[in-house]
């Protein structure tokens, strides 16, 4: 089971949370051309390893966090705010 722990409310089961997105990805500019817009609205890498992601605790505190997770073994290795990153909370 994965566990993560909320900044605001401590530990708790994955069930709480509900997946957002790759936090990797950066959003086209709105004049961009429709062929980038295409491209991030339908592509999606599929990483194997650390990743940085967005969860939201939705059975929880309804707060949005980037969580760092290794997508082959489900182990969390960092939680922060939105505006954190990683190496900054080292």
């Amino acid at each position: 089971m994965i566990r993560i722990n909320c900044p605001y409310c401590g530990e708790r089961e994955h069930s709480e949370f509900t997946y957002g997105e790759d936090a990797t990805r950066a959003t086209p500019e709105n004049n961009a051309p429709l062929e980038q817009w295409n491209k991030f609205v339908y592509e999606r890498d599929n990483p194997a390893g650390e990743h940085i992601e967005y969860w939201h605790h939705a059975f929880g505190c309804r707060a949005w966090l980037k969580v760092q997770r290794n997508t082959l073994t489900h182990d969390i290795s960092w939680v922060g705010l939105p505006h954190e990153n990683p190496e900054a909370a080292s």
